[in-house]
């Protein structure tokens, strides 16, 4: 651990380019699959309301002042706030990895026995580091960021469902994909959540080297620490490339997982009503 200077405060920095810690109940806890187990994961039925901080970007605008689009991080090199956290956000500290990264795949070009000064793969090293890091930019965020403070208080108390959200992510067995869809829906308590972070949320805990089972259990955990609902469930439909590519070769096999908390654990009514409108077309 090092301390670094961001934005006038000092913080710990892991040396992965997050100075931001994560909540303990996103990465503790979530590492293996513990079937649903809603309870031990600080699951509450109650309607009990707790306020997360809200993020605000507060260094320099002079890459804004000076015309450029929302896309240029000139003047926000430091501030993991900027742009509200869109999916192309990529701290710069992270390029500090490119070198290492770079020098490592052509290491593994050279074990596969090519020539990595041959025009085609000149570049590719830098190029597949570059990607890799786009990959797994969910180190990176956490989720009062991606939240960045969108949770409002609503007189709402009927189930609330988000599906079919596109998903991509590495398998952390075989370093191959595995993509599909995800839907999550909860059961508010004088809480609602702006609908663009579920997907948010998807993309913080899908962009890292994962398993879909974990996947699955901490995307619903999130969504319970943000808006402290009655119940949160999650189901994900995925392709893994490590069964299509490589090993048995089925093409049209599909996995899917699911997290059930709260109401959708413990009455099977509301297990059923979510699953039907999962399963509408």
């Amino acid at each position: 651990m090092k301390e670094v200077q961001v934005n006038g405060h000092l913080l710990l920095s892991n040396g992965n380019g997050n100075s931001t810690p994560a909540l303990d109940t996103i990465t503790n806890g979530t590492n293996g699959y513990g079937g649903h187990n809603g309870a031990a994961n600080g699951t509450s039925n109650g309607c009990t309301s707790k306020k997360l901080p809200t993020s605000r970007c507060t260094c320099a605008k002079s890459g804004l002042e000076n015309g450029s689009d929302t896309n240029n991080n000139q003047g926000h090199e430091k501030c993991t706030f900027h742009h509200d956290l869109e999916l192309d956000h990529k701290p710069s500290t992270r390029e500090d990895l490119l070198p290492l990264m770079s020098k490592s795949y052509r290491m593994l070009l050279s074990s596969l026995g090519e020539d990595p000064e041959r025009q085609g793969l000149l570049k590719t090293p830098e190029r597949a580091a570059k990607a890799m890091l786009f990959f797994t930019k969910g180190y990176d965020q956490s989720l009062e960021e991606a939240l960045n403070g969108a949770v409002f208080d609503e007189d709402h108390d009927e189930m609330v469902v988000v599906k079919d959200i596109e998903m991509f992510s590495m398998c952390e067995h075989h370093l191959v994909p595995f993509y599909g869809k995800v839907s999550i829906g909860y059961l508010p308590c004088k809480k609602i959540l702006g609908l663009s972070k579920l997907a948010r949320i998807v993309e913080i805990f899908s962009r890292r080297l994962q398993v879909q089972e974990r996947l699955t259990k901490q995307i619903a955990v999130a969504v319970t620490q943000a808006v402290q609902p009655a119940g949160v469930a999650v189901i994900i439909e995925g392709v893994h490339m490590c069964m299509v590519m490589r090993g048995v070769q089925k093409i049209n096999s599909k996995t899917v997982t699911s997290t059930m908390l709260g109401v959708f654990r413990d009455d099977p009514k509301t297990r059923e009503e979510f699953l039907t409108l999962c399963n509408n077309k």
